[in-house]
């Protein structure tokens, strides 16, 4: 019965149509950055197209999601010590909630690149979901800011810190842990907390040392990605990327369906895209590939599943773009490349320049990507590399940004915008 009522909320939800003004996940309505809304900007600065713009306090690279008249993400003390999530009004850029949610006596370590408020929300109406990793995971009413319920008892060495975004999937709340020292999914009931399944990876590392030991304190076990739920023969599977394997898991459940092992790679941190019958995602760290895999398997189907590799410019935390019949990305280092999705064959290849973290978006058949230096280059979506538009502002991109309605809400290290064409759009403070 359970079951059945969780299918039920599960289809209803899939069915409700995709709100052109909100973004609330990673990534967009449906976790692929693309974009719904016509008339975004094509060009800014901080004199130009800037409808807001408000300091958000602290250290942090969550990506803002925005619902109704609400804008949320997290922040950080620099040392980890203290843990809040913030709401912004969309409309006038006002603090409405700033919510120190956990303390935590003794944070684990951070890599200077990553943060301690590194993980993306999740908005449903009425309710902001957001995680920390280990150090706490929380439910807030986002009308009063009333915190619903927490949970800080996940046992997990992140070992460079969080980055795993949560997902909603009917009544159930989805998370990955990924450290050095635990690797497990867990799904909890969003109305409470309470855990329903949790799952531990299943991969054999085989990376013990002479002394029975993980090499390198088991920093290759480590992730930081985000799942997706793709459809495959009308039933929901749970796509998930973790180190040197990614897994399907049956949402409801928990149960593994089928695994690709990719030995070379540790520390995926992107969400996976689906479509013409397959799943794409980068492998991770160190040299890292992208791979198309077909998702119908059972078990181990690293050897028969694998529609195509591709070796070169892979990137490592930006996400991939999908757009009909072709596959976008833009690498770390600043590498653009399109390959057709269904062969992988490479039609292009350009670099644009700059160092990469943020996700690309498509929004209007352009491709918008973000610089850790602060520099947008948008692109147009299609076999020929054309560069459309370049702008610069603020101190650098390392969030994915937020596209609902007309605006981008851009997070830099240290301030919120709403970009926006037409009558007041100016620089703010």
């Amino acid at each position: 019965m359970n079951r059945a009522i969780l299918l039920l909320a599960a289809v209803l939800l899939a069915a409700l149509p995709a709100r052109a003004a909100d973004w609330p996940e990673f990534r967009g309505p449906d976790g692929t950055g693309t974009v719904t809304a016509t008339g975004l900007p094509l060009t800014w600065s901080e004199q130009k197209n800037v409808r807001w713009k408000t300091p958000i306090h602290g250290r942090a690279w969550s990506s803002p999601v925005v619902l109704g008249q609400q804008v949320w993400m997290t922040t950080a003390t620099p040392d980890g010590r203290e843990l809040f999530a913030v709401a912004v009004d969309r409309e006038s850029g006002r603090i409405l909630h700033d919510l120190k949610l956990f303390d935590v006596e003794k944070p684990q370590y951070a890599h200077p690149f990553n943060t301690y408020a590194s993980p993306t929300p999740y908005l449903e109406p009425g309710r902001a979901y957001v995680t920390f990793g280990a150090p706490g995971t929380a439910a807030i009413d986002t009308a009063t800011g009333k915190v619903l319920w927490t949970r800080r008892d996940f046992e997990c060495n992140h070992f460079r810190g969080a980055g795993s975004s949560p997902v909603v999937f009917g009544n159930l709340l989805l998370l990955h842990f990924d450290g050095s020292d635990h690797q497990f999914v867990v799904a909890l009931d969003k109305r409470t907390g309470k855990t329903v399944w949790r799952t531990e990876r299943s991969i054999d590392f085989k990376d013990l040392g002479a002394d029975g030991k993980p090499i390198a304190e088991g920093d290759l076990r480590k992730a930081f990605a985000t799942p997706q739920i793709v459809t495959v023969s009308g039933k929901p599977i749970m796509i998930s990327l973790g180190a040197k394997a990614a897994y399907a898991y049956d949402p409801y459940t928990g149960r593994e369906l089928w695994r690709v092992e990719e030995r070379t790679s540790h520390s995926a941190s992107t969400r996976p895209v689906a479509g013409h019958g397959l799943v794409f995602f980068p492998t991770g760290f160190s040299t890292g590939e992208v791979l198309a895999v077909r998702p119908d398997g059972k078990g181990d189907v690293t050897a028969t599943h694998v529609a195509w590799r591709l070796t070169r410019s892979a990137p490592k935390k930006p996400s991939l773009l999908l757009i009909g019949d072709l596959l976008f990305m833009i690498g770390d280092n600043g590498v653009a490349t399109c390959v057709e999705a269904r062969t992988g064959q490479v039609v292009w290849t350009e670099r644009v320049g700059g160092s990469f973290t943020a996700s690309p978006l498509l929004a209007d058949g352009r491709i918008y990507l973000f610089s850790e230096e602060g520099k947008t280059t948008v692109l147009e979506a299609g076999r020929e590399f054309k560069i459309l538009a370049e702008s610069e502002m603020g101190d650098g991109f390392m969030a994915t940004p937020a596209a609902a309605g007309k605006a981008f809400f851009l997070r830099s290290r240290t301030h919120l915008y709403r970009v926006e064409a037409g009558p007041g759009a100016a620089s703010a403070e």
